[in-house]
């Protein structure tokens, strides 16, 4: 029962935070009308439930395979050819078309034709045409030999763009001829528009970005919440105890919760404050003491035996505490500095001689799904908390300028925006495994720590 309620909390409490973390991402891109296809919990598969969004043409959906999920922002994959244009003129000429005769039209290879027919669909211009007569099915491994035309308004918008209107005279189905009148040139210029490619510096910046600030502020909204309205734990300032510790001193002398200490020896004890300096003196001493303490009304007298001649640190009780609630500018501001601690905590982990040693301190997918099980049992409040924490956490991770996270690309485009050209897919894809590469290492360590902490010794 603990693993599984461990796998559920964990499929929970991460599915939401990539929900939230693509969300920012989409709604972003939406803004810029930028086109975005997909739209999923979960990672790609064939198998899968959605719903299409009349309004943006999105597949919103869900997959059974439950480790993240995913966004399609058109425009993000693929290289330039200076043979997009006639490609995609010869598309919408013939509305469906294979492969080999746009390679024969444009007089290149196969994989030529392949690789401009699939930087298209990449902008959802073209889509794939899978022909079930030849055995092909959507979501098979291999693209299909076939790529056909979208639904066009009057206006050339798909249904990927805000403002179309298919009712329009003059209006084409998929599949169907719609020849460009004007230079291709100009028509792949708009369709590039509605593209991540098409969009300014700052523009694709703000997309990159939206998904790691959006779980950033969802945390930090959450804590400074969580701080104003229900509070911190504040430690009551009396001379009855808050709890025992399980094997100590005071348990051996018969103390429990809620009993309120006196005496100790013939020290009397008012408070907190007062309990704690008279245990200090007796314990440094490491001599035999004695403490009054009262229970429903009746005064006992209860002896405790130390080491003879050792001090000792602990007697082991704990104060009482109560929940006091923060002001919102000191709630927001604790708010800020344990995600200023966070930062500090990720900043180290790219910083050579820092990085093994925090590492002994992060924790992969195993723990943090055993942490959201018991967050879950402490109460809605600590599952609440918890998840800010993975949230601001997953913030941070993903502004670390490595490829492939959010910050490697925005790094990347600050590059391509300084030598004033863009870095080819084959270094992108290098500097994207050099990344891949770190963070399997990142999470092999941490998946040692978490076995470490939850197996048996």
């Amino acid at each position: 029962m603990a693993f599984l309620s461990a796998v559920f909390w964990g499929i929970v409490v991460l599915s939401l935070l990539v929900m939230v973390h693509e969300g920012g991402h989409f709604l972003a891109a939406r803004a810029f009308g930028v086109r975005v296809t997909e739209f999923y919990l979960g990672m790609p598969s064939r198998y899968k439930v959605y719903r299409k969004s009349r309004k943006y043409g999105t597949e919103f959906g869900v997959t059974p395979i439950l480790l993240g999920g995913y966004n399609r922002i058109c425009g993000m994959e693929g290289e330039h050819d200076d043979l997009l244009a006639p490609c995609f003129a010869i598309v919408q000429r013939e509305g469906r078309v294979s492969i080999g005769a746009v390679a024969r039209e444009l007089g290149i290879e196969e994989e030529r034709a392949l690789a401009l027919l699939v930087t298209l669909s990449d902008w959802a211009s073209i889509r794939p045409y899978y022909d079930a007569e030849k055995g092909e099915y959507e979501g098979q491994r291999e693209w299909p030999d076939s790529f056909e035309a979208l639904a066009r308004d009057a206006a050339m918008l798909t249904e990927y763009d805000a403002g179309h209107d298919f009712s329009q005279p003059g209006s084409t189905g998929a599949g169907e001829s719609r020849p460009i009148a004007s230079d291709p040139s100009e028509a792949l210029a708009f369709e590039r528009s509605h593209t991540y490619l098409g969009k300014g510096f700052l523009k694709r910046i703000v997309i990159l970005s939206a998904g790691p600030l959006v779980n950033l502020l969802l945390a930090f909204l959450i804590v400074t919440a969580a701080l104003a309205t229900v509070g911190v734990s504040t430690v009551v300032n009396s001379n009855v105890i808050g709890g025992v510790a399980e094997g100590g001193y005071a348990q051996s002398a018969g103390l429990v919760a809620g009993d309120a200490i006196v005496k100790v020896n013939d020290v009397s004890t008012s408070d907190w404050v007062s309990l704690c300096d008279a245990l200090d003196g007796v314990l440094a001493e490491g001599r035999d003491f004695s403490v009054t303490f009262v229970r429903d009304g009746r005064e006992t007298v209860a002896s405790v035996d130390l080491p003879e001649g050792e001090r000792v640190e602990f007697f082991g009780i704990d104060a009482q505490t109560r929940m006091v609630p923060l002001p919102v500018p000191d709630a927001a501001a604790a708010a800020w500095n344990y995600g200023v601690t966070v930062a500090k905590f990720a900043i180290r982990l790219i910083i050579p001689q820092h990085t093994v040693e925090t590492l002994s301190n992060t924790s992969s997918v195993v723990g943090i799904s055993a942490a959201a099980s018991q967050a879950a049992a402490a109460g809605p409040l600590d599952l609440v908390l918890f998840l800010a924490m993975v949230s601001m956490s997953l913030g941070v991770m993903n502004l670390l300028p490595i490829p492939p996270l959010d910050g490697g690309k925005i790094v990347i485009e600050i590059i391509q925006l300084v030598i004033r050209r863009p870095l080819s897919r084959r270094v992108q894809n290098a500097v994207s495994y050099i990344g891949l590469a770190f963070f399997l290492f990142i999470f092999v360590f941490a998946l040692r720590n978490d076995l470490v902490r939850i197996l048996p010794q």
